[in-house]
């Protein structure tokens, strides 16, 4: 089986999103590197609209240079340690990335440093809250008195709200002493329930692991 390189210049906006989609369609993973965030966002548009039914993963670009004093938005941050705890965990089927120049040149953790900085309960399990805390604090979550961003977390008794990376939104865990009762997306701004979950699988919101390694450097 022979691969062809296809070099397109001046195809008309979205054609290259048409492109995607097709390569998409024949069952195998995709990268777009965008020049910028700004193309990175018009292919995101672009693909909604041509492939709405596709698994897309936004990997974007520090809004910051890596050896800047102030930290990149919390947002960022949260969305490319989504996307990486997604590919460490395997994707199940054909999916697109869409990157940056920039993005695809940063340094990101070791695919082993990920693979052990998760945290995973089912609702009926037993959970450790205090090394539920553990996990929070050293994989760069906040306390907050309410979950309003990835990031956050609130302990209220028996009630803990997460708010993990990705686009799901946060979480509610119902913990009857240390039994996980219940577990649920919800509203941050109404406090409505979403969707209930069965399982919890928790990913570490900064790209700065404290894990003993990095603590002993």
């Amino acid at each position: 089986m022979t691969h062809q390189h296809l070099l397109l210049s001046g195809a008309p906006e979205g054609f290259d999103a048409q492109l995607l989609a097709k390569e998409l369609a024949r069952g195998r993973p995709v990268i777009h590197v965008a020049r910028d965030d700004r193309r990175l966002e018009a292919m995101r548009a672009a693909l909604a609209f041509f492939a709405p039914d596709a698994v897309v993963l936004n990997f974007p670009a520090w809004d910051c240079l890596p050896y800047d004093r102030v930290s990149p938005n919390p947002d960022i941050s949260a969305t490319r340690m989504a996307t990486l705890a997604a590919l460490q965990a395997g994707m199940p089927g054909p999916f697109i990335l869409l990157t940056t120049l920039s993005a695809a040149m940063q340094r990101v953790p070791a695919r082993a440093v990920l693979a052990q900085s998760s945290f995973s309960a089912t609702v009926g399990g037993r959970v450790n809250e205090g090394a539920l805390k553990n996990f929070l604090v050293r994989m760069g979550f906040s306390p907050a008195s309410t979950v309003s961003e990835p990031g956050d977390y609130a302990i209220r008794g028996g009630i803990i709200d997460i708010f993990p990376p990705g686009e799901g939104g946060p979480v509610r865990l119902d913990l009857f002493g240390d039994v996980l009762d219940g577990a649920r997306r919800f509203d941050p701004v109404t406090q409505r329930t979403t969707e209930k979950l069965q399982a919890i699988e928790l990913a570490p919101v900064s790209e700065v692991i404290l894990d003993e390694s990095a603590i002993t450097r």
